[in-house]
């Protein structure tokens, strides 16, 4: 019997995870269409309306439903905007193990919000989900993208070379696809011991606890 994630919602301080819904529709196509995440993911473009809302209503549940991985909209507390999403893709059941990325809206960055979402959903899913491990992958020259996973306290295990197909701006205006390496970093319940608090020590956030 494949094994699935429960319908949750994640709240820290400033943040509140939960699944993405069609009231959001609007502001994940704009965030989509953002030339930093058009660069390192390898969402369509333009990205529309409708691609929006196949994936909050085809897309994210079909996923959950057979167990391969978990969609989130992370949204401020107290403006309830989203500023981005957090995704986990090939997960696991037998081994506890899956896969985790971040998006952030480009007006939202440098707040330290997808430490704090990649923190909180890595939290919850070693203490109520008992996993056992959470890889991400990296884009060689995507250095945010590695800051966020050296303060959440991933560990670089290696590099798989020319895995990665990024895009990059042509002469024309158009967008070219590129290949690059992956980075690859893991994270382990040990490995949580007391990053929350190193985050709110160096001003990155408040510590969290809270999901329902």
């Amino acid at each position: 019997m494949t094994s699935t994630f429960p319908t949750i919602s994640i709240s820290t301080e400033r943040l509140v995870l939960r699944p993405l819904d069609e009231d959001d529709v609007p502001a994940l196509a704009e965030m989509m269409n953002d030339e930093q995440i058009t660069a390192w993911t390898d969402v369509p473009q333009p990205f529309t309306e409708a691609g929006a809302r196949g994936w909050i209503t085809e897309y994210a549940p079909t996923e959950r439903s057979a167990g391969r991985g978990l969609d989130l909209a992370v949204t401020e507390f107290l403006t309830q905007r989203l500023v981005g999403v957090i995704q986990l893709t090939k997960t696991n059941w037998h081994v506890r193990s899956t896969e985790l990325s971040y998006i952030i809206a480009p007006w939202a960055r440098g707040e330290g919000y997808a430490s704090e979402a990649a923190l909180a959903t890595a939290q919850w899913l070693f203490t109520d989900q008992k996993f056992e491990r959470i890889e991400l992958r990296t884009a060689a020259d995507n250095t945010a993208s590695q800051q966020v996973a050296q303060k959440i306290g991933c560990i670089s295990e290696g590099v798989l070379r020319n895995a990665c197909i990024a895009r990059a701006r042509a002469g024309d205006g158009t967008w070219t696809e590129v290949r690059t390496d992956f980075i690859v970093w893991s994270l382990l319940p040990e490995d949580l011991e007391g990053a929350g608090e190193q985050l709110a020590e160096s001003g990155g956030y408040p510590s969290y606890t809270d999901w329902n």
